[in-house]
């Protein structure tokens, strides 16, 4: 990437005339309008933002100096949605057909030949260094978590969080077809007892099966028993049959459950009629379910068939939830692997993509959240804002505003870490091609 600075920064320095959304910054430099891009100068001392305030004001104090020019500045971003134990499979084991079965069928060919604890390793870690190098501080990974594969992944991640603890929050939730639940209750109990010990979230794909609502109320049971969130992958499909959504925002209701519930995808929504979506998200609302959408894969994925141009888009009713106060984020997903074909862990290019399919514009507003406080809350860390006395984990653009930025995306950028400009760069993807043994090869 090129560089927006001409020297580094060395954990103690003044940014000037820097760009930052209103929503993102401290309330007494923020102004009345959290739509509004500020010109602030930005303090750093011991790696720490130390002061924030109206550009022009900044004092050096002895300190380095560097002048943005109107430069864009956003925190350290959150990536609340990812498959780091399926990524950069695809070389390997592609899809052929580009569909969600083709997806399942060769995910579960490659699981069984190939995922090791060393594969995963290095394949999980490759992806934890793209996402760092590119400002993510923050991030969750669904594991897929059917035996004997829980076994072999969760001590691999458990591994990797410990390792990477001092640059990214690294959360894990377990990932199961909600359906297994018809012929194994008694993994439930074992898989949240996983979770419990491995400091995890319980989490599953809901269908329309038999028997949803009892096999919800025993998720949901299980969860509160034992102090867990909830992340669920909901309805991605187009059949607007599908209404998932709804039934765990009842169960949610139902079972009095009081902690935090994330669900993701939720693409049937869009394709049910104006009272039944009406029903759903006041549901949704009075449950404090929060909603992540995924738009790249989404779109990849959704709505394919061959020789036929697709009709929709894939993604869910973003706008009609946020004006609902439904808590809303938008997040990278798969990346390189059966599900999506493409993806780097970049946060700035998942936002300038849902700008475009979500329609996140004009006005384009507060909608930055999506990928930074929102998710935040939602995964319950404290990250995606400039907070005084905490680290200068900031990402500094050549670009001065919203126009500028999403038409360039893969611009200059700077990454600092506790105030240090980062020297990492984004890894070769050369460095896996050993892994890549699989039949099926591709370009």
């Amino acid at each position: 990437m090129a560089h927006v600075l001409d020297r580094d920064v060395q954990s103690d320095g003044i940014l000037h005339s820097a760009h930052v959304p209103a929503c993102l910054l401290p309330s007494d430099v923020a102004g009345s309008d959290p739509t509004a891009i500020v010109a602030v100068d930005i303090e750093i001392s011991g790696g720490n933002l130390s002061q924030i305030s109206p550009a022009g004001t900044g004092n050096c104090q002895g300190n380095a100096s560097f002048n943005l020019d109107g430069g864009m500045v956003l925190p350290a971003l959150v990536d609340m949605h990812t498959h780091l134990d399926k990524g950069h499979i695809w070389p390997r084991q592609p899809n052929q057909t580009g569909t969600f079965d083709g997806a399942l069928d060769a995910v579960g060919a490659d699981r069984i030949a190939s995922w090791t604890a060393e594969d995963l390793r290095e394949r999980m870690q490759f992806g934890l260094r793209c996402a760092y190098a590119y400002g993510t501080s923050v991030i969750r990974t669904h594991i897929d978590s059917i035996p004997p594969q829980d076994a072999i992944t969760w001590p691999v991640f458990e591994e990797l969080r410990d390792d990477w603890k001092d640059r990214i929050i690294l959360q894990g939730s377990c990932l199961f077809g909600i359906d297994r639940l018809e012929d194994d209750l008694p993994f439930l109990e074992s898989i949240a007892d996983r979770m419990k010990s491995a400091g995890g979230v319980l989490g599953a794909v809901t269908y329309m099966v038999p028997n949803l609502d009892r096999h919800l109320d025993a998720i949901f049971k299980a969860a509160m028993d034992r102090g867990l969130s909830l992340d669920f992958h909901v309805d991605e499909t187009k059949d607007p049959n599908a209404h998932s959504l709804r039934s765990i925002a009842e169960a949610a209701i139902r079972t009095g459950f009081d902690g935090k519930i994330v669900c993701g995808h939720c693409c049937s929504l869009a394709q049910q009629g104006e009272d039944e979506i009406d029903e759903t998200l006041d549901l949704v609302a009075k449950a404090g379910i929060g909603v992540v959408s995924l738009p790249m894969c989404n779109m990849y994925l959704q709505d394919r068939e061959p020789g036929r141009t697709p009709r929709w888009r894939g993604v869910t009713l973003l706008h009609e939830m946020k004006a609902r106060g439904i808590r809303v984020a938008v997040s990278s997903d798969n990346t390189r692997d059966p599900f999506y074909a493409y993806g780097d862990l970049d946060l700035i290019e998942v936002y300038a993509q849902a700008t475009r399919i979500l329609q996140l514009d004009h006005p384009i507003a507060d909608w930055i959240s999506a990928i930074s406080t929102s998710p935040a809350e939602m995964l319950g860390v404290e990250a995606g804002r400039l907070t005084l006395g905490k680290p200068a984990d900031l990402i500094l653009f050549r670009t001065r505003s919203w126009s500028e930025l999403l038409s360039r995306p893969t611009g200059a950028r700077d990454v600092l870490r506790r105030g240090r400009s980062l020297t990492e760069s984004i890894p070769d993807y050369r460095e896996l091609d050993h892994l890549m043994t699989g039949s099926g090869a591709v370009s």
